[in-house]
């Protein structure tokens, strides 16, 4: 099949073309042929006698008539031939059409114009009856080994392309050249069209590919423009209370601001700081300064509006300033502040700790990862159990010596102490004040240079044993221990053998003591797993547009000691692994060293963009017009044979033209009085019109589908879905509105803003779907309507919402698509029995349940199939419940203290 091509318009079946031919005759037949005679109805004979009759049947139809009903034909037509406005160009070769698309994390930034370029190249072959030969560039989530290549049916190719997402992860053009060079290129025969979609990063390795590709036919790369191409974000720097970000692009073309946004763990917003590109610059810095309780909460960094997984940086313990407890004997400031010991330990842990000081019962009390003590002699029998408990749970407690420890040591020790102290470079010793040795391998301060000036005048001595070596982790230069450790549990107990002011050694007041005491707090278990400790099995993982997700069971734990060094892809992809408490966090954009553009081309290849085209299908609109132009040649009619006056006539027409232009979407809405009955008859759940009509059945199918599913699996009863028209329609009897955002969302009028938020205050829930997967898409526009309205505070939905266990008890809440977040309003943000009035999504829900009359799914949910519909059912019947019911299930908490006063 071959595309008949007239500049920008293209006819899919031109031979149909053929048929405007028969135009001058069908002219002359029209012309000839007058309208049918107007009939009189006799009246009685009094009146007839009177009757004096002035009208006339024309002999030849009306000039307008002619032309009205020659333009209804050549509509038709016209329709028929299937014209295309700006189709894509036309396949070169009579061969196949072979799509090489680059599914890479890269790939994110503008995904749904590159699926809707692969849909359009495979519908062309398709209509030239070509096969298609698929080959992607990413390394498949599911299979160990690629499948081989083999040509398929567009139509099978149609469904792949569907499914298609990015993945979070970097492409292997090597392993994408294996797979080419393993197909048996003869079985194809001749030469056909090759499509490259890229995401127009250099790579090496991209030369040989396009090498390869050459002798299935001529290639075209599309790829984005420079400016629209992808970004990565660094893992930022601790700086003091500083945070160090930057931001990476892959050109240097003029200056660019963009917004750095820090989200907490449970989604809120915590900054938003912009930064700018400069010229002729690819890297821009941004410095993020927050206060302690919110770093404490901070659990990623990502650019706004650029959702791939490159611009998304995951944060752990490692970026937070973990709690440290100085153990305040007397509980106020000592009038000499240079002789108190904590007076040196807080300026040396402020810059990166958050510094909690306190009495040792009320600080173990909160959480902590070191607790450091200095000389206080003994500790009471209660306080030691409590401490000792405290560490084998994880915790970290440094002691450090002095008078009171020398003369009465306790058993909280690592090591075992002899009696008393010893006095270097005294009046009663021999030797001089005493240098440090180097660190060993094997302690933790390893690697630290040691400033020649740091000398210790006074120390503790612990007793010699077997194990003392392996305690050890500093040493002066006799040898004798400095620092010992021993592990308890899961935590460690530190004993410094000095002091922690300057009475003993001027080593607190040397850098060499920061860096010791980061690298002790460096080990504490805070959250984040230890390098030694058991695998850590994925608990959140990044998909390719930089949104967390549960892990598939592809994806395999990491041994601690191997985290560092573990390769991202489809065994390890970015994200959290650990648990809850103790997690680590991988990053994509720590494993590339640089992005640049690459748009060198060798001479024999095309380049293009994706936005270069907008094809765009006219059969619609050419069927639409000859729809009315027979509706106006109908209505003419009528008139010329005299059976309705013109008044009437303009009546039926307008009825005609609504029926056939609106459909049945106001079936509801005929009168204020049928819609107010209608609706209070039975429960009904609303959603809004957009005046798109697509989205619209979507809405209403996916609504009916929902209430087969309650009617089956509740005891809910609810009547068919209603469409509102904002403007016309009371919201009074629905207690939820489902919303599908579009993007060309109107701005609301006074009227329909006063209706939602009186919707909103009288209790009832508003249920918005961007449709888009990740919310970027229609993000303005949704931000746009939301600062109309009176939307309260909001936040992620937390894994213990009420809607996780209104009916069923779940843990995902996908539609058409997955991975998105759900926003939900805070908790005490308001009254109305605890329900939201808000909730916010982008993952197409109506789409996932929509059902045809037969109760057959309409539309494929990605990329879960029919498990992730099952999920989404099941979301649906939460949200409905949760809406008629209230918040009674929040109740479930005191169930165990019921349960125990009813003795069971």
């Amino acid at each position: 099949m071959t595309l008949f091509v007239l500049g920008s318009l293209s006819f899919v079946t031109p031979w149909l073309l053929t048929a405007l031919i028969g135009l001058p005759g069908l002219w002359w037949l029209l012309r000839v042929t007058p309208p049918a005679p107007v009939q009189i109805i006799f009246p009685p004979i009094r009146i007839l006698e009177r009757l004096i009759s002035r009208e006339e049947s024309a002999a030849r139809s009306p000039l307008w008539l002619i032309l009205l009903r020659l333009a209804m034909i050549a509509a038709i037509i016209l329709g028929a031939s299937h014209p295309l406005w700006n189709a894509a160009s036309l396949l070169e070769g009579r061969g196949p059409l072979v799509l090489v698309v680059n599914d890479g994390w890269a790939s994110a930034v503008d995904w749904p114009a590159r699926q809707a370029r692969l849909v359009s190249l495979v519908e062309q072959a398709e209509r030239e009856d070509r096969k298609v030969l698929l080959l992607t560039m990413a390394q498949s989530e599911t299979h160990a080994k690629p499948v081989p290549l083999q040509l398929i049916l567009p139509v099978d190719a149609r469904k792949i392309v569907a499914s298609l997402q990015p993945k979070p992860w970097l492409v292997d053009l090597d392993a994408t050249l294996k797979r080419l060079e393993a197909f048996d290129r003869a079985t194809i025969g001749n030469l056909g069209h090759v499509f490259m979609l890229s995401d127009g990063l250099a790579r090496p390795g991209r030369t040989e590919l396009l090498e390869a590709l050459r002798q299935y036919g001529r290639i075209t790369v599309v790829a984005d423009p420079l400016a629209q191409r992808a970004m990565i974000l660094r893992q930022p720097l601790s700086k003091g209370d500083v945070l160090e970000v930057e931001a990476v692009r892959v050109h240097e073309q003029g200056s660019d601001m963009r917004w750095l946004r820090a989200v907490g763990e449970d989604g809120r917003l915590l900054a938003r700081e912009s930064f700018v590109f400069s010229p002729a610059k690819r890297v821009a810095t941004v410095n993020l300064k927050l206060p302690t309780e919110l770093r404490n909460v901070l659990s990623r960094l990502e650019i706004e509006g650029h959702d791939t997984v490159g611009s998304v940086v995951l944060l752990d313990e490692r970026w937070r300033r973990r709690p440290v407890g100085l153990v305040d004997h007397a509980g106020i400031v000592a009038k000499q502040p240079l002789l108190n010991e904590l007076y040196y330990l807080e300026r040396a842990l402020a810059p990166f700790t958050e510094v909690r000081k306190g009495g040792l019962g009320v600080l173990l009390e909160r959480e902590l990862a070191v607790l450091m003590l200095t000389d206080s002699g003994g500790l009471r029998a209660g306080e030691k159990e409590k401490v000792e408990k405290w560490i084998e749970r994880g915790g970290i407690m440094v002691r450090f010596s002095g008078p009171k420890l020398s003369e009465k040591p306790d058993g909280l020790l690592p090591v075992k102490l002899r009696e008393g102290d010893r006095v270097l470079g005294g009046t009663m010793s021999w030797s001089k004040p005493a240098k440090l040795k180097a660190f060993e391998d094997k302690s933790p301060f390893f690697g630290l240079e040691l400033p020649p000036d740091v000398v210790v005048n006074r120390q503790v001595l612990a007793q010699p044993s077997l194990d003392l070596d392996k305690k050890a982790w500093a040493r002066l230069s006799d040898g004798t221990p400095l620092v010992t450790a021993e592990k308890r549990g899961q935590g460690w107990l530190v004993l410094v053998h000095t002091s922690a002011n300057t009475s003993w050694s001027n080593l607190p007041i040397s850098g060499l003591f920061v860096m010791m005491l980061r690298r002790i707090i460096a080990l504490s278990q805070g959250t984040v797993a230890q390098k030694d400790g058991p695998p850590l099995a994925p608990f959140k993982i990044l998909d390719g547009f930089g949104q967390l997700q549960n892990p598939q069971s592809h994806v395999l734990p990491i041994a601690s000691a191997e985290f560092e060094r573990a390769d991202i892809g489809p065994k390890h992809p970015p994200g959290f692994y650990g648990t809850q408490v103790s997690r680590r966090a991988l990053n994509l954009s720590s494993k590339i060293n640089d992005i640049q553009a690459q748009d060198d081309l060798p001479g024999w290849v095309r380049s293009n963009t994706y936005e270069a085209l907008s094809e765009v299908d006219l059969r619609p609109w050419m069927f639409g017009l000859a729809l009315a132009l027979f509706l106006a040649d109908f209505i003419a009619t009528l008139i010329l044979r005299g059976m309705f006056k013109l008044r009437r006539a303009g009546v039926v027409a307008s009825v005609l033209l609504s029926v056939t232009i609106f459909g049945t979407g106001g079936a509801f809405a005929q009168t204020q009085d049928n819609f107010a009955l209608s609706a209070s008859l039975q429960t009904r759940i609303a959603f809004v019109l957009t005046g798109n009509k697509e989205i619209d059945d979507v809405s209403r199918a996916g609504l009916d589908g929902l209430r087969t599913v309650l009617a089956q699996r509740t005891a809910a009863e609810l009547g068919e879905s209603v469409g509102i028209n904002l403007d016309r329609d009371s919201l009074s009897f629905f207690p939820l509105l489902y919303w599908p955002i579009t993007g060309d969302q109107k701005k609301l009028t006074p009227e329909a803003v006063a209706k939602l938020n009186g919707f909103m205050r009288d209790g009832g829930t508003i249920f918005f779907d961007t449709r888009d997967k990740t919310g970027a898409e229609h993000a303005v526009v949704l931000r746009e309507l939301a600062a109309q309205l009176d939307i309260p505070p909001l936040i992620s939905m937390p894994s213990n919402h009420v809607l996780t266990r209104s009916f069923y008890l779940i843990r995902r809440a996908p539609g058409r698509w997955d991975g998105g977040r759900i926003w939900v309003e805070r908790a005490g943000s308001r009254v109305n029995d605890g329900v939201s009035a808000v909730i916010v999504g982008s993952h197409d829900w109506a789409a996932a349940w929509a059902m045809d009359e037969a109760q057959r799914p309409l539309y494929t949910p990605v990329p879960g199939g029919e498990r992730q519909r099952e999920y989404a059912y099941r979301f649906g019947v939460n949200v409905v419940m949760y809406s008629l019911t209230g918040n009674y299930k929040a109740d479930q908490v005191h169930l165990p203290a019921i349960m125990m006063r009813l003795g069971r």
